[in-house]
């Protein structure tokens, strides 16, 4: 049953990230606005609220998963260097001498 959930991808690239963040935030405006102009309408915030929250469901559920069409632009990573077996390898600053202050 777990290995299902293995299955499921969880990664969305830079470009998708993107997309996603201007989705959010273009829900968001457009939701506002019509919340701020309905409730000044008929007069009731309550309907201003509802509408907002209404838009933030639906930007949530438009962004928050790793949709395919945020996933179309991956990353090439370099290749994997293979380290040589016959010398340890160090960082260049554990090499450097550690100064002491006095």
């Amino acid at each position: 049953m777990l290995s299902i959930f293995k299955t499921i991808p969880t990664h969305m690239d830079y470009k998708g990230q993107k997309l996603a963040e201007q989705i959010f935030q273009g829900i968001i405006l457009i939701s506002a606005v019509i919340g701020f102009v309905y409730g000044l309408i008929i007069e009731q915030f309550g309907w201003t609220v509802y509408i907002v929250l209404g838009g933030f469901a639906v930007s949530c559920v438009l962004t928050l998963p790793p949709w395919p069409m945020y996933r179309q632009n991956p990353l090439s990573w370099q290749p994997l260097i293979p380290e040589s077996s016959g010398e340890p390898s160090q960082k260049p600053q554990e090499s450097l001498k550690k100064k002491k202050h006095k």
